[in-house]
């Protein structure tokens, strides 16, 4: 709900419901350590479905970026990136601790990229 806390996935529902319209399926609860149970890829897979693959080095601004928090682990977070200028790129992202904010998507970020999406057209 717009002007509610929200975690990285509560982000990216937010812009969707704005952009897009009404969600195209529920979101299950999950826990802090979801990604780690059961061994999919949950996030990736349900990004796959609804929005459209981009290359990693093609990202535009008001992509969905995925990353891989630690090497071999399951997609656990997300952002949406926010600007291409500079010598980094920024990224707007919600984690444990935090608020919404924007930040420098430098090296360690960088690394952790895993996959790339982009909204659906505007209603």
């Amino acid at each position: 709900m717009k002007g509610q806390g929200a975690d990285c996935l509560g982000l990216v529902r937010g812009v969707w419901r704005e952009l897009v319209g009404e969600e195209p399926e529920a979101v299950p609860p999950y826990s802090p350590d979801w990604a780690e149970v059961g061994g999919r890829e949950t996030l990736l897979e349900a990004a796959g479905r609804w929005l459209a693959a981009v290359p990693v080095e093609a990202m535009a601004v008001g992509d969905v970026v995925l990353f891989r928090m630690s090497e071999g682990c399951a997609v656990k977070h997300c952002a949406i990136l926010s600007d291409l200028s500079g010598p980094e790129p920024r990224m707007i992202h919600a984690y444990w601790g935090r608020a919404v904010v924007e930040s420098w998507m430098g090296p360690w970020w960088m690394r952790r990229r895993a996959a790339v999406f982009r909204f659906p057209k505007e209603r």
